[in-house]
């Protein structure tokens, strides 16, 4: 299974968010930090901030930060959140599956069992967990060097 770039940037804004929490932050700073495209960023910024994980402030000292505690952001709610489908193999979608083995087949059972597994796995971490070596992820990250 592989995510979507879509998911891929939120986790990665929030990431950026929490290990900057002492300022606000700027979607072409992110943009730049992660050097990818602040446009795809800036839908991103707007999903997370319509779901309550990052609040925006305008203005010229404006920008954005966490609106939760990193703590209290479960990493499979922010997955469930930025993903539009979950359908691992085709006849995960009962109305566009062309399957000819659909009705007799346990593939589909086992794949969403699998896909729960996943999801209850990134519902036991959250945001903190995946920030827990801020010093290093703010050199990598850039954060709070000149330039």
């Amino acid at each position: 299974m592989q995510l979507t770039r879509y998911s891929d940037y939120s986790l990665r804004v929030l990431i950026f968010l929490a290990v900057h929490r002492d300022a606000m932050a700027t979607t072409d700073q992110i943009a730049r930090a992660y050097g990818i495209s602040s446009f795809h960023l800036a839908k991103v910024v707007k999903s997370l901030a319509q779901s309550g994980y990052v609040e925006s402030v305008r203005g010229r000292n404006g920008g954005m930060r966490l609106a939760l505690p990193p703590e209290e952001i479960v990493l499979g709610d922010v997955v469930r959140s930025s993903e539009e489908r979950f359908a691992l193999v085709e006849c995960f979608d009962p109305h566009t599956s062309e399957c000819c083995i659909q009705t007799a087949c346990g593939l589909a059972r086992v794949m969403d069992e699998a896909l729960h597994a996943f999801l209850t796995v990134l519902d036991s971490y959250t945001l903190a967990d995946a920030v827990r070596r801020r010093s290093t992820l703010q050199k990598l990250l850039r954060i709070g060097v000149a330039g």
